[in-house]
């Protein structure tokens, strides 16, 4: 068998979460079936940077493009690396990041990761969002199977794309082990961030319009001045940061509220040692990430009860509505003020994080590639011989 894995969109250090999955996602899957040939097809960024398992644990071919420019990825992904693959003798190709060839001769699986660009189109404006809304449907419609990370994602690509849900796999992410370095001192990263001796609440995400950071700054301000916390917002700039540091100002905030652009791993580590409480307020994730991370670190858990978190986070987390500002408020007190609520959320996202896992995402992706060939799933281990067609 001989898996081809589409992987011309990753430009290291700019893909975000995506490159991530790639990087935890590849050893793992070696590893679950010994007898299955990978290839990775990678752009000139990722050939260039010699840093991923792409051509250090399997073969990797460079597709002649850079993805950094959108169209010389869409160029790659539709035109270049169907002939490619077919000359690589490839017989399945997974295409990681919801675009994908929409022809050749070999079967075919898509993850589609959310489908943001039609439930929110001001995040992705312009030329991006009107190719996302062709490729997307498109690589949908032709893909033997669809692998997403949520069943709320399933549901999406139903009611929004018309896809059909038997050729859909829920196939959650998984937790791994990052390297962590040891926390800077408490006491030099309160003076550093000018936290002073204040209770502290942290929001991991990216500054963009869908992630709610505006109801978050929001709900702060209706918390007595008296026990208001610090909220941190590390993350880089974009458009719509301008926009949040004047809510902040227009409502006073300016003591209460951090923007960190850059931050070290030693103060982000730091930071999360001494955080009181991680806020995610997102209307919308594919599948939500820096909740599970939260948890992992001991770190109490109140989030939105919107899309795929709640599949997330089960009983692990405070829920609340991320368009109720006063139950937003709510669950910040409540996380501030409430020791046992804090210290049962803790053991609770514990034993919550160990349920996700590479080891099980590999799992479930060569089960994926098996149905794509009308197997119910992987064989364990699979050999070199190709399931039926």
């Amino acid at each position: 068998m001989h898996v081809g894995l589409n992987l011309i969109y990753l430009v290291p250090g700019e893909t975000g979460g995506m490159e991530v999955v790639a990087r935890e996602l590849l050893p793992e899957l070696l590893k679950a079936a010994p007898g299955v040939r990978f290839t990775a097809f990678i752009n000139r960024e990722a050939a260039a940077a010699k840093d991923g398992p792409w051509g250090e644990i399997m073969p990797a071919v460079t597709v002649p493009i850079k993805a950094a420019s959108r169209p010389q990825w869409v160029l790659g992904d539709q035109v270049l690396l169907p002939p490619l693959a077919r000359r690589h003798n490839v017989q399945l190709l997974h295409s990681l990041a919801s675009i994908a060839p929409v022809w050749g001769p070999y079967r075919r699986v898509v993850t589609v990761h959310d489908i943001i660009y039609a439930r929110f189109p001001e995040t992705h404006a312009g030329l991006r969002d009107r190719g996302m809304r062709l490729l997307v449907p498109g690589a949908v419609r032709s893909a033997h199977r669809v692998m997403v990370d949520a069943h709320s994602t399933q549901q999406d690509l139903v009611q929004m794309l018309g896809a059909n849900a038997a050729k859909i796999d829920v196939v959650p992410l998984g937790l791994g082990t990052p390297r962590r370095l040891a926390p800077a001192p408490e006491a030099q990263v309160r003076q550093r961030l000018e936290l002073g001796e204040r209770d502290v609440i942290l929001s991991l995400s990216a500054k963009r319009p869908h992630k709610n950071l505006a109801m978050l700054i929001g709900a702060l301000a209706g918390i007595d001045p008296a026990r208001r916390p610090i909220l941190v917002l590390p993350g880089y700039p974009t458009e719509h940061e301008r926009e949040l540091r004047e809510q902040v100002t227009a409502q006073g905030l300016t003591a209460d509220v951090r923007f960190l652009e850059w931050i070290s791993e030693e103060d982000l580590e730091g930071l999360w040692s001494l955080v009181k409480a991680f806020l995610f307020p997102s209307l919308y994730e594919g599948f939500g990430l820096p909740v599970l991370e939260a948890m992992d670190r001991g770190v109490p858990v109140a989030c939105s009860n919107a899309s795929s978190l709640p599949e997330v986070v089960g009983d692990a987390a405070l829920l609340f509505d991320p368009h109720d500002q006063a139950e937003v408020s709510a669950a910040i007190e409540r996380l501030l003020s409430d020791r046992a609520l804090r210290g049962d959320l803790i053991a609770r996202g514990s034993e919550r994080v160990k349920q996700f896992t590479w080891q099980a995402t590999a799992r479930g992706t060569l089960d994926s590639y098996a149905r794509a060939f009308g197997l119910p799933r992987a064989p364990v281990p699979w050999g070199c011989a190709p399931p039926p067609r």
